[in-house]
């Protein structure tokens, strides 16, 4: 699927919700260019980097020493984010900043703040981390804090099996990583989001998608902005896509969650844990 576009794979899975209220305004046929997408991001709304610079999708140019052309540093200084031609990949990066703007403007911004504290050579643990949630990332939310402590504990047939009715009431489950909607269009076996775990109020489960995605958004952009948190990548917990109920026709039957060689066994001193945030529901 690399050099073809369609927008089928919108409606193919749950793990597309996120990007379908953007995504239904992409073109049948032909790719979406940079000015196409831009027109978009301003049908949006506010889709800013933390400096409050609209941001704006820009053909990648050659490379550059100058500091101030790295990829971080224009989106943060110019709100520029470049995009390759005819890319999945950077086409859903260009939906993930039109669907959870803040957030992504909360992510760029640390990158550039790690970058202008002096940083060279290998990525600072932080920027690991920051990269890892920003390319393979997923945001998981719930109003019960015992089914948070099912993800962070590695107990995937209890939660996502035996607990699925409440798993389908009070739990939520929505990709943010671009890498890894690249990865859903041909999902697998295997394929593994890296978790923000954020508790919130019963009420969340009632709001309608949009708003869902909006206070997730909000809720998410508080949690990576505070610099405590995402110190190491080992704070984000796996959890397997396709055992999310619904995602994938294979889960539909209670054999697919024996499969300890993708529903791994918990790990120790993960450092994971989950965020009561104050939410406006």
């Amino acid at each position: 699927m690399a050099d073809f576009w369609n927008t089928n794979w919108l409606n193919r899975s749950g793990m597309f919700a996120p990007l379908r209220t953007v995504g239904a305004r992409l073109p049948q046929t032909g790719w979406p260019n940079p000015e196409l997408l831009n027109a978009l991001a301003d049908d949006a709304g506010r889709v800013v980097n933390a400096q409050g610079l609209r941001v704006r999708f820009v053909a990648q140019s050659t490379k550059s020493k100058d500091f101030e052309e790295g990829f971080e540093q224009r989106a943060f200084l110019k709100g520029e984010v470049q995009m390759r031609p005819l890319d999945w990949h950077d086409v859903f990066n260009a939906l993930v900043w039109m669907s959870f703007p803040t957030a992504k403007a909360v992510i760029n911004a640390r990158h550039y703040e790690a970058l202008s504290a002096g940083e060279s050579g290998n990525r600072s643990p932080v920027r690991d981390a920051l990269t890892l949630f920003d390319e393979e990332g997923m945001v998981v939310l719930s109003s019960d804090s015992g089914l948070l402590e099912l993800v962070r504990d590695f107990r995937w047939k209890e939660l996502l099996w035996k607990r699925r009715e409440e798993v389908a009431e009070r739990m939520r489950f929505f990709l943010f990583g671009h890498a890894l909607y690249h990865k859903a269009l041909d999902p697998f076996v295997g394929m593994t989001g890296k978790s923000v775990l954020l508790h919130v109020p019963d009420a969340f489960a009632q709001l309608p998608l949009n708003a869902q995605i909006a206070e997730s958004d909000r809720l998410l952009a508080v949690h990576l902005w505070d610099r405590t948190r995402m110190s190491r990548s080992r704070e984000l917990s796996p959890l397997p896509v396709l055992g999310v109920p619904g995602w994938w026709d294979g889960n539909e039957r209670e054999d697919f969650y024996d499969n300890t060689g993708y529903f791994r066994p918990g790990r120790t001193g993960s450092g994971t844990q989950d965020q009561t945030v104050s939410s406006s529901v």
